[in-house]
């Protein structure tokens, strides 16, 4: 948990009466604060104030932000990497997803995109909710999230931190139990480093682990994060892809899941039917495509 995150759990900031169209305010911790956690250096405060200065500013600049979606970005911790994914520190969610912070402080995070397919080897696809801050409405894989920065999806070993955050998101997202979607049964098959732009403000840079399962599962959407779903054969893939490169009915993809069908989908599509998929791993690759 981050510092800022145990603050908050302790005591909330108390805030300054001032005039309405005061251009600044200020914030109040409790004496006892930092002594219960043990600090009280300058540092430390100075530290503590510009974390709150932040999330309080990010909170008025995106007021039109959908409550969930601002919760878990400034909650959220992302997992920070180099280019060689060596963790080198933690971020915001918020931070990790500002072009200005990822093209002046060239940020990088780690995340995971799943692929799950069902015992008929149909792809599971879902469309993004409107709701979502970076590349809402789009058509992507399965699930597409971050391990964050704990315990349980800090861990480099066989991909586990990345595969226990997808078994996490794949509830929080698709209703999908746990039991359905055991960790042991997802397969890394590769990671690739790319970076998109959503708009002007958001987007991504991301070193992404790509995780396959077969598993026939129950769906249940979780509104906040997901639009639509719905399974899909080759062909039926081959005519989304179509469709989305002729601008036709607005169909639109996400670029992570667009730089997997262009790279890597449909001959690892043949293993999966083949029941081949681990034949097909490489996780010592880091592939840099955009």
């Amino acid at each position: 948990m981050s510092l800022s995150s145990r603050l908050y759990s302790l005591a909330s900031p108390k805030l300054c009466a001032l005039p309405h169209n005061s251009p600044s305010f200020s914030l109040k911790y409790p004496s006892t604060l930092t002594r219960s956690l043990g600090f009280g250096s300058q540092s430390l405060r100075a530290s503590l104030s510009f974390s709150t200065r932040a999330t309080v500013m990010g909170d008025v600049t995106d007021a039109g932000m959908d409550a969930v979606q601002r919760r878990l970005m400034f909650e959220d911790e992302c997992i920070l990497v180099d280019e060689n994914d060596r963790v080198v520190g933690h971020d915001t969610k918020y931070n990790c997803h500002l072009m200005e912070k990822i093209e002046s402080e060239n940020l990088l995070h780690r995340a995971f995109s799943v692929f799950l397919f069902n015992s008929k080897y149909e792809l599971l696809l879902q469309q993004r909710s409107a709701t979502k801050v970076t590349f809402p409405l789009v058509w992507t894989n399965t699930c597409c999230s971050h391990p964050l920065y704990r315990e349980s999806e800090l861990i480099d070993e066989n991909a586990l931190g990345a595969r226990n955050a997808a078994q996490r998101k794949l509830l929080d997202e698709l209703g999908i139990p746990a039991e359905d979607v055991p960790v042991d049964q997802f397969i890394p098959l590769g990671r690739m480093l790319y970076k998109a732009p959503s708009d002007g403000k958001w987007g991504e840079h991301e070193l992404d682990y790509l995780l396959f399962i077969v598993r026939d599962v129950n769906v249940n959407p979780n509104p906040d994060e997901v639009a639509d779903v719905k399974y899909v054969n080759r062909d039926e893939l081959k005519e989304l892809l179509r469709k989305a490169d002729a601008g036709e009915e607005g169909l639109k993809l996400s670029p992570w899941f667009r730089l997997v069908v262009d790279n890597f989908l449909f001959k690892w599509w043949d293993h999966v039917e083949k029941g081949t998929l681990l034949e097909a791993a490489d996780m010592k690759t880091i592939h840099k495509l955009a």
